[in-house]
């Protein structure tokens, strides 16, 4: 296998986390069936992300130029995968009456542990072949770790979880290990799926991927490394458009974590979706998905990726404006017949336009950052910046969701924040160019 080929392959891997638990499965099932009821539970799924955000945000660009310094990076990716399946293991404690605070921490320290290992495995991107290519292979691994949530999603749906009310799945067959639905226990066996997926489908990274020779013993890279991140930090203002990409990622990557952490529990709390449902719109969103960041990844190579970046941000506001106007009674804002299925297709359709907007957008993210700091930041420092301005104010999409929600008593209304930090977002990515396109 090659290392590219390999690399890619660590999407596929890490996906079914985001689709599977935060998004379509497990998520809307915390909150609105183990939490007390869907507000408190959509806050309360909030406060996690929030609390995983801030571990990021805090040590993810330390860690980075500690690794620059010290040279290898698998074994920082080891070690923080082994944190990401025990907690993905842990989401099985979720049943109905059991205490909140370990599914939490469980939660907790598999999303930072999912985000820590990322800043590793992404920065070996500019390695894996020549810059021209970078954008495709950046897109093709996007496109199959889509593919992978799909994948997860239908065995899922035709092994685990029941379709509807009935006693089957879609493969009309018993659940799997006699899976009692009433415990929520198709819902909680995402987790431990999700790290068994995992610890499968990331071994061809360690295997076939290349790793920096060690430089430096853990001690003195780490002071070197803290010297390090203290002058890039004063330098930022003098790398071109660096900071301000850095800036305008932090704000449109929240509004996009916003829109996946809450589009599964918002479906399932207005248009009362039940997990059958869930997972058929995880497959959509998947697999147009999978086709925007191949498609994305294309365009990326032939126009660059922040023209990518820019009509992806523009698709992801006009889908969130229709599916934040869409209910069970409204359509766009307009009153529908009672029992019409038209606001299920029209949020099956936004789901579908939301997971290619997004697979474009983060594909062309990671490649618009390597362009930008070629030549002037190491690179697993960079991608430890670029995960602390994805983190940094990562609580502010989870902030202003809870509060919104908390405070209007409305799921459509809390989640709308998301487009207002895609506007600027927007406005930011004006000012990150690279030099070769500053200087034409």
């Amino acid at each position: 296998m090659s290392p590219a080929r390999a690399w890619m392959l660590f999407d596929w891997a890490n996906q079914p986390f985001y689709t599977l638990v935060i998004t379509f499965v497990f998520g809307p099932y915390f909150a609105t069936q183990f939490a007390p009821d869907p507000v408190s539970g959509q806050a309360l799924w909030a406060d996690m992300q929030l609390y995983g955000a801030l571990a990021v945000a805090a040590l993810a660009p330390l860690l980075g130029a500690i690794a620059d310094e010290a040279g290898p990076r698998k074994p920082w990716i080891g070690g923080f995968s082994a944190v990401f399946v025990l907690g993905c293991a842990g989401l099985w404690l979720a049943a109905p009456g059991a205490p909140l605070w370990p599914v939490m921490l469980a939660f907790v320290l598999a999303f930072a542990a999912s985000e820590f290992s990322l800043v590793f495995v992404n920065a070996m991107l500019p390695d894996l072949g020549p810059r021209s290519e970078l954008g495709r292979i950046s897109g093709s691994g996007w496109a199959l770790g889509y593919v992978g949530g799909v994948a997860a999603l239908l065995l899922v749906l035709a092994l685990l979880a029941p379709a509807g009310d009935g006693p089957t799945t879609l493969a009309g067959i018993a659940p799997l290990f006699g899976l009692d639905p009433a415990l929520g226990e198709p819902a909680r066996a995402t987790g431990p799926l999700t790290a068994l997926w995992f610890a499968i489908f990331a071994l061809p990274l360690f295997r076939h991927c290349p790793d920096a020779p060690r430089r430096k013993g853990l001690a003195r890279a780490a002071r070197d490394g803290a010297r390090t991140l203290g002058r890039t930090l004063r330098a930022l203002p003098g790398t071109g458009g660096l900071l301000p990409y850095l800036i305008g990622s932090m704000i449109y990557r929240d509004g996009l974590a916003g829109l996946f952490a809450f589009g599964g529990i918002y479906a399932a709390g207005v248009l009362g979706w039940g997990i059958t449902q869930l997972g058929i719109f995880g497959i959509v969103a998947a697999a147009v998905g999978a086709l925007g960041a191949w498609l994305g990844g294309r365009a990326d190579r032939a126009f660059g990726p922040r023209p990518v970046i820019a009509a992806a941000i523009v698709l992801l506001i006009a889908v969130s404006v229709v599916a934040l106007t869409t209910s069970r009674q409204l359509v766009l804002g307009v009153p529908v017949a009672a029992g019409s299925g038209l606001p299920d297709l029209v949020f099956m359709i936004c789901g579908g336009l939301m997971g290619a907007g997004a697979g474009a957008l983060q594909a062309a993210s990671r490649t618009l950052l390597v362009h930008l700091a070629e030549g002037r930041l190491p690179m697993t420092e960079a991608f430890g910046l670029y995960a602390l301005s994805g983190k940094a104010t990562a609580f502010l999409a989870p902030l202003l969701i809870g509060l919104a929600t908390q405070i209007s008593g409305d799921q459509a209304l809390g989640v709308s924040p998301v487009i207002a930090l895609f506007a600027a977002g927007l406005v930011m990515l004006h000012w990150a160019k690279p030099a070769k396109e500053a200087r034409a």
